[in-house]
């Protein structure tokens, strides 16, 4: 499970990076001496420039929060209006993308991800998994053993496994988690002698390359990534800088890396030409990640006005005004460079037992997807495998035969700032029933969450942590901005504290459930005066991490 080639040595200074965690299924094989070794020079080149950049996105929300507005940059024109460059495009199995399910990567979900006849997986560490050690350590197990037509499970006296050989099954592309988390079961000590948690971001890239990237190689693919809530050029520059130290530390070709940048943040929306310039030689596509866009139009806008409050959660479709500009100038950009533009999430779920409920999601999924595929995206994401067979008959019918179509240039679209800015074009109410939902479903994911859940299904749609981010951040606003309801009830915190009683008096319990300590995250993230800006790492921090004191093991 060793690279087979290295043309650079770990450095032999005082970094190191020491498991706190305790001993869980797969540490054995997956936190070896030689990945750790690359994990933690990963760390010692890589780790202040990401401090750094987190630092800019604090300044940069400092600046939102008193008055200033994201616009496309002066000093990248240059960039936008070079028509010459191109990115490297589609590496082999990613030529054809056009159904892509998503998921966690616990084993029962590798398996049925792999079975499911989607022509890509995206295997999830980041919104879809709760990130426990356990399931840290096991997607990274689970991913090995799926590449190597190894993987089965067995529950309930039913038994899953790979249908057909590796070749055949789905390409993984794996996203690790973003670089605003930490992973507080490795310690890693800098120079100075410093101890820090480790990057999350780096120990899932790092780990899972190191294991497969020859490998991936080797069976015809290649190791691809999404990379999670980029919110500027200057982090998709520091990814680019990882990928090019990986591919000269583990001997490989260098541009075999490909990633795929999710457009899920309104910072992202005003970069996407340069966050494709500084990928080019690695980059394969931008996808459309329409939950958490939302989100962080809520967390960078929460405390200016009546003006920047959007309505229920189910209103903010993909045909608001500004919700469409920003998919538009999505899908010019890409084609314009010759990258893949991925749709959205179809997040509803079929009830097998309600013919009448699958009937209404298969309807909603068919139309999403015909408005993607007409306006030129070339594949999109289903959380269903039922999905697949509509979103797949969609594409079909527009694709035929044609692996994509980023030969179909957008020169019709000319999106401007202020079109991207136009929230109060989404029109809608905030209601009684809204208010009510979005504290049902914060508190129900939260929960799920902490069991360890991070994909849960809630009344027919599949929540994940950028659902349940615009859940409890509409609550935030709609409490501080003095929202009244379409009904004419003011939102204030006691009226939500009242909701929140009721809400918790009804939920079914059982032993063991987690709906006390997700009351307590609620309250932290939804009802305290300070705004978290993610409401994962104040739960990680209070009841995810359990280390063991430090260990022998060290890189």
């Amino acid at each position: 499970m060793s690279p087979t080639a290295q043309t650079l040595t770990p450095s032999h200074t005082a970094e190191r990076l020491e498991i706190t965690g305790p001993v869980v299924v797969g540490t054995a094989q997956i936190l070896t001496p030689e990945a750790l070794a690359f994990v933690a020079e990963l760390h010692t080149r890589f780790l202040g420039r990401r401090h750094d950049l987190l630092l800019a996105r604090q300044r940069r929300r400092a600046r939102f929060a008193n008055g200033a507005d994201p616009d496309f940059l002066v000093e990248t024109e240059p960039i936008r209006a070079d028509p010459t460059w191109q990115v490297a495009g589609a590496g082999p199995g990613l030529e054809d993308r056009r159904v892509e399910i998503t998921g966690p990567t616990d084993r029962k979900m590798t398996v049925n991800a792999l079975n499911s006849g989607a022509q890509v997986w995206l295997a999830d560490l980041e919104d879809a998994t709760s990130p426990t050690w356990e399931n840290v350590i096991g997607g990274q197990l689970n991913l090995v053993d799926a590449l190597r037509g190894r993987i089965d499970f067995t529950a309930d006296g039913k038994e899953y496994r790979l249908r057909g050989g590796v070749s055949e099954l789905p390409t993984i592309v794996m996203r690790p988690r973003g670089w605003h988390l930490a992973e507080k079961h490795l310690r890693f000590t800098d120079r100075a002698g410093q101890r820090t948690a480790a990057s999350a971001s780096l120990v899932d890239f790092g780990l899972y390359a190191f294991h497969n990237a020859q490998h991936l190689i080797d069976s015809g693919r290649g190791p691809y990534f999404y990379l999670a809530k980029l919110e500027g050029h200057l982090e998709a520059r520091l990814w680019n800088d990882i990928f090019l130290f990986t591919q000269e530390y583990l001997g490989i070709r260098r541009g075999t890396i490909r990633a795929t940048v999710l457009i899920e943040t309104i910072t992202a929306a005003f970069e996407m030409e340069e966050i494709l310039y500084e990928l080019r030689e690695h980059c394969a596509g931008l996808n459309a990640g329409r939950w958490d866009y939302i989100f962080s139009i809520i967390k960078n806008f929460r405390t200016r006005g009546s003006r920047f409050v959007l309505p229920d959660r189910a209103e903010v479709t993909m045909t608001v005004p500004f919700m469409r500009a920003y998919t538009e100038l999505l899908v010019a950009t890409c084609h314009r460079r010759g990258a893949h533009a991925i749709g959205g999430m179809a997040a509803f779920i079929p009830n097998r037992r309600d013919p009448e409920v699958t009937e209404v999601a298969l309807a909603k999924v068919r139309a999403d997807k015909e408005r993607e595929a007409n306006a030129g995206f070339d594949g999109s994401w289903v959380a269903h495998p039922d999905l697949i067979g509509v979103a797949r008959e969609v594409f079909d019918g527009v694709l035929g035969d044609r692996p994509n179509q980023v030969d179909r240039l957008r020169d019709d679209v000319h999106v401007t700032a202020a079109e991207l800015l136009d929230f109060a074009s989404a029109g809608g109410h905030v209601t009684d029933a809204g208010l009510r939902g979005n504290v049902q479903i914060a508190v129900r994911y939260i929960e799920s969450w902490l069991r360890g859940v991070g994909a849960a299904a809630i009344d027919n749609l599949m929540e994940d942590a950028a659902t349940a981010e615009i859940s409890r951040s509409q609550i935030w606003q709609w409490i501080h901005q003095g929202t009244v309801t379409a009904e004419g009830t003011r939102i204030t915190h006691d009226v939500v504290e009242q909701i929140l009683t009721e809400v918790m008096a009804g939920l079914p319990r059982t032993a063991g459930d987690r709906f006390d300590d997700a009351e307590k995250v609620f309250r932290d993230v939804a009802l305290a005066e300070a705004f978290p800006t993610f409401l994962t790492i104040t739960a990680y921090t209070r009841f995810l991490v359990h280390t063991s004191g430090p260990r022998d093991r060290a890189a």
